[in-house]
């Protein structure tokens, strides 16, 4: 392979990537999303990425409202560190401190996500998968793999 031929296929290559990565975010934010509708999760959070000057070895999500003990009921901290990178690749920062209303995340998150996903010419064709988080059809995440309360490394 020539050097002129990879460096006339760079852009194209690092467009794919872009979108192999957001894709793989819609993914983990909408079953994120499914979850927080199924168990009637509301309130004010905070959601943070690991931060080790603050001595923050995981992502967190703080109840701000509401029981704390019911967001460590839901979700793992591996789940935790999915969420929080995926919302901050879709929101182009490496330090994610936001806070929002955790059942809105479909319109904060997952809506826009959809959205620039279609305007780049993106078709669902795995709609049925991704909106049962049971049903992994060949794609791996923990969020699929998992029974409610247990975390990954019980199984």
């Amino acid at each position: 392979m020539k050097i002129s031929k990879l460096l006339a296929t760079h852009h194209a290559i690092l467009e794919q990537a872009r979108l192999a990565n957001l894709a793989q975010a819609y993914l983990t934010l909408r079953r994120l999303a499914e979850r927080v509708r199924r168990a009637r999760l509301h309130g004010l959070v905070q959601l943070r990425q690991p931060d080790i000057d603050e001595e923050r070895f995981w992502a967190s999500l703080t109840a701000l409202e509401g029981s704390q003990s019911v967001l460590e009921e839901h979700f793992s901290d591996e789940e935790l560190m999915e969420f929080a990178d995926a919302v901050a690749f879709v929101r182009g920062t490496n330090a994610l401190d936001v806070t929002f209303r955790i059942e809105q995340v479909d319109v904060l998150f997952v809506e826009p996500v959809e959205a620039e996903l279609r305007r780049c010419g993106v078709e669902f064709d795995l709609e049925t998968a991704a909106a049962d988080p049971n049903r992994s059809a060949g794609i791996p995440s923990s969020l699929a793999d998992r029974h409610r309360g247990e975390t990954p490394r019980q199984r």
